[in-house]
């Protein structure tokens, strides 16, 4: 300390240290404010006069012509730095940033030249500088005082600590045993040195300023350097060492709890944040007041915890605290008198109670008038518009699309998404509904949305106009088919009409120079699902049909020779694609097909059916491919039989023809690997068909009988995972048969002549009345005879 500057060493996001500069700033009465910061904010600081600034919140610095590269500088209320903000603007005292300018971090990537902000600054895409290996402070200290954990000593002697009578009395001691290390050389880097240069010679301006007493408030580790004072020329020989500067934009901008608590990233690492604001905010005793709230927790998620939990969980606490030398109950301590008596011992109401109280979902706001991108106050007039409020929790939010305020919803998610921003993602909806008119999603909002909308910006001025330019700028240099087809599907479910033409060219263009019929199958199904989305949205969709039709064409004549000499990864990735396709083909003809009313509706009709054809002739011929001169030189057994599959389930194959490929299959003349291979692909989708179809089940029962030992154990596996995909019900079902004796036997013949036991089949019309909704009509009849 110097009689003019009065220097606050302290602990970022410490809510001890917070109380200690409050009450230091009391005791001072500085006419000056400095603090540990970026000087870009000096312009925006007073906005922490605003009632709506709330924290948490955080100072985002972004380079101007790369707003990728960026970086924040997150507080609390519990942290000191804002305590210190506040105090300044509230009493209209000049309050200044003191540390290196964000500017300096955002250069070349350069290992010697890059210099990037310590903690609380939380880079984006921090260069990464070659420094020195830096001790920790705390732990050396701790290790000092005979403690293995730094975090326990430091909140036994700091956090836990109220200020005393001589408000400056800590700090002088804390500079005490920081100065102890740096005499040492202990944790000093390049990057340090630097950034004291840099404030020394602030506070000399401060100075030349007039200022008579200045509080600057820095990280405890500075305070040794801020006291030395070198020569003017000192310093200035090291800042000479610093990069070219960038130009920087600097706002604030939302923070969370849930960031604090993250040590990586974007966080702080406050492991803690809602028990130290918990501690800042609390007057008194915090231990009864915090297990009250947990209490208060876990009796709304319906667990049985009385008063009488209460008082004897704060009684635990206290022991503990004084069994284990501690000044205060901790977070530990209370941590585990809340396991023992208020969860009885249950780690997984403890997790409820770390996840809402110990670290929380707090999330800050932040005034209108804090400096935005155009892109930014958009996305806040369409929050507000559609009554969606940013919330850091999870949230689950369902959409029926035939109204007006959620379709805009849907439309506004999906252009956040195609621009980063993963505001809402798509989850599974809690109504049962197969409609294409409802979309589900789980919105949460996370700080580093700001970065990505800042980043967005260079594509548009408001949210359509940056997704539409977004969309057009993907499709132009996308390289891949099915990137395309996603990409319009995405444009259609966004609504965004000006990128869909644009993209629709370039589309239009890779499906008509690519040969992969892989890639075609990929695209199909992404294609026909925009389809079905345009008759929801009331899209044009006449472009994309004739662009999946194409497609399904190609797909039609090329697939049969494309599965020819697939090892088992390529079948097993090819038979995604067919079911995909399958169901596609499927889609496009009643996506398609007109309603009865169109003039036009026999000719599409028409071309529809001729698809549905084309699209069984090619699963024959695939089904046909049967390898005759070793594996390269038919299809795969797995493909075969989802064929054979496909066209049983279509109806364009009997179960006598399905019996007779069984049975060929199963021959000796092929291999047992190409069988077991044949059999997972058949029975893939549901085994009910060996229940209702008993032959099936006695060649596939014949056939395994009848596998060599040495061959068993090398289809084994295949069989093995083709059964466990079946119904539970259908296994037990077959195994039950299996074990009941011989299977070959004929079904149970129908009762002779074709006699109808009308009283049994009244009696389920009442039943089958119910379930269509109609009222039953029971002829009547004489008791035993038909009327």
């Amino acid at each position: 300390m110097t009689s003019d500057v009065a220097l606050l060493g302290i602990r970022h996001h410490g809510p001890g240290s917070a109380r200690a500069v409050a009450a230091a700033l009391e005791a001072w009465h500085p006419d000056a404010v400095l603090i540990e910061g970026p000087p870009e904010a000096d312009g925006i600081v007073r906005l922490a006069a605003e009632k709506d600034l709330v924290p948490p919140v955080a100072l985002l610095a972004h380079a101007v012509d790369d707003p990728a590269k960026a970086a924040f500088w997150p507080y609390a209320e519990f942290s000191p730095e804002w305590v210190a903000i506040r105090y300044g603007v509230e009493r209209e005292l000049p309050v200044r940033f003191i540390d290196l300018p964000a500017g300096y971090g955002f250069g070349p990537a350069d290992a010697e030249d890059s210099v990037d902000s310590e903690e609380p600054a939380e880079a984006v895409e921090p260069a990464e500088p070659v420094v020195e290996p830096v001790a920790d402070p705390l732990a050396l200290l701790a290790e000092a005082a005979g403690h293995d954990d730094p975090e326990r000593w430091w909140e036994d002697v700091v956090e836990h600590r109220a200020p005393g009578a001589d408000a400056l009395a800590p700090f002088a001691a804390v500079a005490e045993a920081m100065a102890a290390l740096r005499a040492e050389g202990l944790g000093e880097s390049r990057r340090d040195r630097l950034r004291e240069a840099y404030m020394r010679q602030q506070i000399r301006a401060a100075r030349r300023a007039g200022h008579g007493r200045i509080a600057v408030v820095c990280g405890a580790f500075h305070v040794p350097a801020l006291a030395a004072m070198p020569t003017v020329a000192h310093d200035r020989a090291l800042l000479a060492e610093l990069p070219r500067k960038v130009r920087t934009d600097i706002t604030w901008v939302p923070w969370t709890h849930r960031r604090l608590s993250q040590a990586t990233g974007y966080g702080a690492g406050v492991q803690s944040p809602g028990w130290y604001h918990h501690l800042f905010t609390t007057e008194g005793d915090p231990v009864p007041r915090w297990l009250t709230r947990a209490a208060e927790l876990l009796r709304a998620e319906d667990h049985p915890v009385s008063s009488a939990h209460v008082i004897e969980a704060v009684r635990l606490a206290r022991t503990l605290a004084v069994l284990r030398g501690r000044p205060l109950a901790g977070l530990t301590e209370t941590l585990d008198a809340v396991r023992a008596v208020l969860c009885e011992g249950s780690d997984v109401a403890l997790e409820l109670v770390r996840d809402r109280l110990v670290v929380g979902d707090a999330l800050g706001e932040v005034p209108d008038a804090a400096p935005a991108v155009p892109l930014q106050r958009d996305l806040v007039r369409l929050q507000r518009a559609l009554r969606l409020k940013p919330e850091a929790a999870p949230k689950d939010l369902d959409l029926d699309l035939r109204k007006d305020t959620d379709a805009a919803r849907s439309r506004l998610l999906h252009r956040l998404q195609l621009l980063g921003v993963d505001w809402g993602v798509p989850a599974r909806s809690s109504v049962n509904s197969t409609g294409t008119f409802r979309e589900s999603w789980r919105l949460c909002w996370q700080p580093e949305f700001a970065v990505r909308i800042a980043e967005a910006a260079q594509w548009g001025t408001t949210v359509e106009d940056a997704a539409t330019g977004k969309a057009v700028g993907t499709a132009r240099a996308a390289v891949e088919l099915a990137e395309l087809t996603g990409l319009v599907e995405t444009c259609l479910l966004a609504g965004l009409a000006g990128a869909l033409p644009a993209v629709m060219r370039v589309l239009a263009d890779c499906a008509a120079l690519d040969t992969d019929v892989a890639h075609l199958a990929g695209a199909l199904p992404a294609l026909v699902r925009a389809l079905r989305y345009g008759d929801v949205r009331g899209t044009d969709h006449g472009a994309l049909g004739e662009v999946a039709a194409g497609l399904a064409d190609r797909i039609c004549v090329g697939l049969p020779p494309a599965c020819v000499g697939l090892d088992a990864e390529g079948a097993a990735a090819m038979r995604g694609r067919l079911d995909e396709v399958h169901g596609a083909i499927g889609l496009l003809g009643s996506a398609t097909r007109p309603g009865p009313g169109d003039p036009t509706a026999p000719g599409e009709s028409a071309a529809a059916e001729g698809l549905a054809d084309r699209w069984a002739a090619a699963l024959r011929s695939l089904a046909r491919r049967e390898p005759t001169g070793g594996p390269a030189t038919g299809a795969p057994g797995l493909l075969r039989g989802r064929a054979v599959r496909l066209l049983l389930d279509d109806g364009r194959l009997d179960s006598e023809e399905a019996g007779r490929r069984l049975r060929l299959v199963l021959s000796v003349a092929n291999t047992p690997v190409d069988a077991a291979g044949w059999i997972e692909g058949f029975l893939t989708g549901g085994g009910a068909l060996l229940l209702h179809d008993p032959r099936l089940l006695a060649l596939l029962d014949e056939w395994l009988t009848g596998v060599p030992g040495e061959v068993f154990t090398d289809v084994l596996p295949l069989l093995r995972r083709t059964f466990a995909g079946l119904e539970a019900g259908v296994r037990s079902t077959v195994g039950s048969r299996v074990a009941a004796g011989p299977l070959g036997e004929a079904p149970v013949a129908r009762a002779s002549g074709g006699a109808l036991d009308r009283a049994r089949a009244d009696a389920a019309v009442p039943v089958v009345a119910l379930l269509l909704g109609v009222r039953p009509r029971i002829p009547r009849q004489a008791a035993g005879r038909d009327t």
